[in-house]
């Protein structure tokens, strides 16, 4: 009940005339983005995180959560007409989207993903505001030893999960470690890996390691392999499902919730793993298993569900915990820290306006998004044909006026071109980005955690296992490590016996 006025009260604060415009350009915005190949959230929040310097808390966050929301609905248009996914939940909507709108049903197509956006949304908002505040009660009693398991546990399922393998996600993590590291030492006052530069003292800012990360060296690695030519979209005409339709998808729309918001809340979800799941479930359960891979609706339905849902599992453990369990939430996490708000157990209770206020912007947003992406899909079509080369250029301008608003200072410029570098060289050697990200945010994290820890054992390594939560935690993260090994060894025992 506590939980449903509080909501009632962040309506009152999302419904206000200029909340509702942040909310309306966000999400306009985010499906513009999600349209475009290869600009992902992740990079529009980041590009937008020094212009929002200005803005009130409650107002860019709404802005920022209508993005999110925004570009996972557009990223599955131009997945089914061009068969290019505007971001990577939206890879498995190509599947079968783009061969329904090869067979002239684009338009069913992308209002089967439209709805399904909607449905798993409104039902994983509603999961999350269900278990949000209980998770946040609960996360009150933990305590350090507890916090730098979870943080350990961050690390290892984000290594684990992405990437074409664990040692290229352990040399992210370890990039974005190092780079955490630059500046004094908060307890000691010593100077980390300064090189005797007053300017780094203060360590290198948050959101210029997100912006260099994403937005330069996504537009360096795009500048190097750029096509001179766009491709032509299949022209759309006014989305609408048939009563066939209605009847064949409804059941993968609800079931989409169920596979997409638990993966979202845990570390290193995203909704990649998810649409992929529900994509299989879909295809075992549908009486029409030959049209898989032709042009069946349910392949696109049940994983776009998947995909929004699990993007309102992901703000649970950022908004409870701290914990950002994708790339965009490590961006937002960057954006709580640049407003001096620490997300956390106890954000509920001290910052409660913000809180609910953007909770309750999720459900207009969802509506928004509806009456957006139904009729304008042919409008989204066309913003695939802008030339690449004008638009990442216009990438790197924003990105550099951004990085220099950040401190005023010339030598954010050069590191923001450096870090630029590392990311292009990460997507040269197949190194996933969102680890290196997470690195750079939780390490000094648990690295303060992991010293209190000590202290307070009297620097008994025992302390850090000294509590069920943190014992538990440490069951799992076995868990993730011995897994490989141990299908490898069933494997080889199946192999032997047949």
């Amino acid at each position: 009940m506590d939980s449903f006025n509080s909501l009632v009260d962040g309506f009152g604060t999302a419904l206000t005339p200029v909340n509702l415009l942040w909310a309306a350009l966000g999400v306009l915005l985010g499906t513009a983005i999600g349209v475009l190949p290869g600009i992902g959230p992740a990079m529009a929040v980041a590009l937008l995180l020094p212009v929002t310097y200005g803005l009130e808390p409650t107002g860019a966050f709404i802005m920022f959560a209508g993005i999110y929301y925004g570009a996972m609905f557009g990223g599955s248009t131009t997945s089914i007409l061009l068969n290019t996914p505007g971001e990577s939940a939206a890879v498995v909507a190509a599947i079968d989207g783009n061969p329904m709108a090869k067979a002239g049903r684009g338009a069913q197509a992308l209002a089967a993903a439209a709805v399904g956006h909607f449905t798993g949304g409104m039902i994983g908002t509603i999961l999350l505001v269900a278990l949000a505040p209980t998770v946040a009660a609960l996360a009150v009693d933990i305590g350090a030893p507890d916090y730098f398991a979870i943080m350990v546990l961050a690390f290892i399922a984000v290594t684990s999960v992405l990437g074409s393998s664990r040692i290229r996600g352990l040399a992210s993590l370890l990039v974005g470690l190092t780079l955490g590291l630059v500046g004094l030492d908060q307890l000691t006052g010593q100077q980390r890996l300064t090189f005797g530069s007053l300017q780094l003292a203060d360590g290198i800012d948050v959101v210029i390691v997100a912006v260099g990360l994403f937005a330069i060296g996504e537009a360096l690695w795009v500048a190097a392999h750029l096509r001179r030519t766009t491709g032509e979209a299949i022209p759309v005409g006014r989305p609408w499902l048939a009563g066939a339709d209605v009847r064949r998808t409804w059941k993968s729309w609800l079931r989409g919730p169920v596979i997409g918001f638990p993966f979202g809340a845990v570390p290193a979800g995203g909704a990649e793993i998810p649409t992929f799941l529900s994509y299989v479930t879909e295809k075992r359960l549908s009486r029409h298993k030959e049209e898989f891979g032709k042009g069946a609706i349910e392949g696109v339905a049940g994983p776009e569900s998947a995909a929004s849902a699990s993007a309102a599992g992901t703000l649970v453990s950022m908004l409870t915990l701290g914990l950002p369990t994708t790339a965009v939430a490590a961006v937002m996490l960057a954006a709580f820290q640049q407003y001096g708000i620490q997300p956390g157990p106890l954000l509920f209770e001290r910052e409660p306006e913000l809180v609910w206020g953007l909770i309750a912007s999720l459900f207009v947003g969802m509506v928004l998004l509806l009456a957006l992406n139904l009729p304008l899909a042919p409008l989204w079509a066309k913003l695939l044909r802008i030339p690449r080369p004008y638009l990442y250029a216009g990438i790197l301008f924003f990105a550099a006026v951004g990085a220099y608003a950040v401190g005023g200072e010339p030598l954010d410029l050069l590191i923001l071109l450096l870090i630029g570098l590392i990311g292009f060289g990460m997507r040269r050697y197949g190194l996933p980005v969102l680890p290196a990200v997470i690195g750079v945010i939780l390490g000094p994290a648990a690295e303060q955690q992991l010293r209190r820890a000590l202290q307070i054992s009297d620097g008994s390594v025992t302390g850090l296992v000294g509590t069920p939560f943190s014992v538990t935690v440490y069951t799992v993260i076995a868990v993730l490590l011995a897994w490989p090994l141990l299908k490898k060894l069933v494997g080889r025992r199946r192999d032997v016996t047949v």
